[in-house]
C-alpha cells in the first residue's frame, strides 16, 4: 500500500501544473508592417504581462496576454502618438490587448501551433501562432526553471478595426514574440 501511495505521489508531482510568467527584461513583443508597399516599420510594445500555465517540460502551455497599447513604441514618437490615437488603437477607450489561448497542437518535438482568442480595439477573434519551445535550463540563482520560446504569427489589422482602410500601410502585421518564461 505504501509503494501504491508512493508511486500516485510522484505521478502527481511529475504532471503538476505551475505558473510561468515572462521576464520582460529577456523577452520582447515585436511587430512589423508594410508601409507604401515599398518598406517595412517595425516596433514593439514596451509592456506586458505573459504568464503560462505548464509542466516542467513546458508541454501544452495555456497562457494569459495582457499589453497596454500605450506602450508601442516605433521610435518615432508622432507616429507612435497617431498609433494610440482613435485613428489606430485608440488607446483611450481600448488601452489594453489581451490574448488568452485556446488549444495548442504540437507539430513536431520542440514546435507547436498556438490557438487562442486576440481581444483588440473592443473585438475578439481567433488568431493562431507557430511556437517554438527553444530550451529549459535551472537558473543558477533562484534555482527555478526557465524556458525560452519564440512566438510568430500574422494579425490582420483590418479584422479588429484598427487603421480603417488606409492605404499607405499593409493589413497583416507580422508578430515575433521572444519570451524567457521564469517558473515562479
Amino acid at each position: 500500500m505504501r509503494k501504491f501511495i508512493f508511486i500516485l505521489m510522484v505521478s502527481a508531482t511529475l504532471g503538476a501544473q505551475s505558473t510561468w510568467k515572462a521576464d520582460n527584461a529577456h523577452s520582447g513583443v515585436n511587430f512589423a508592417i508594410s508601409h507604401l508597399l515599398i518598406s517595412e516599420v517595425t516596433g514593439n510594445f514596451t509592456e506586458f504581462n505573459i504568464q503560462a500555465t505548464a509542466d516542467d517540460a513546458f508541454s501544452e502551455p495555456s497562457f494569459t496576454v495582457s499589453i497596454p497599447t500605450t506602450s508601442i513604441n516605433t521610435g518615432n514618437s508622432r507616429r507612435d502618438d497617431d498609433l494610440r490615437s482613435d485613428r489606430f488603437f485608440d488607446a483611450a477607450n481600448y488601452p489594453t490587448m489581451e490574448f488568452k489561448s485556446t488549444s495548442i497542437e504540437k507539430t513536431g518535438d520542440k514546435t507547436f501551433k498556438l490557438t487562442g482568442d486576440l481581444t483588440l480595439h473592443g473585438v475578439t477573434k481567433p488568431i493562431t501562432l507557430e511556437g517554438k519551445l527553444i530550451g529549459i535550463i535551472t537558473d543558477r540563482r533562484s534555482q527555478k526553471l526557465k524556458a525560452g520560446l519564440k512566438l510568430t504569427g500574422t494579425v490582420i489589422r483590418k479584422d479588429f478595426g484598427v487603421g480603417g482602410d488606409l492605404a499607405p500601410i499593409g493589413d497583416a502585421v507580422e508578430m515575433t514574440i521572444n519570451l524567457e518564461m521564469a517558473q515562479q
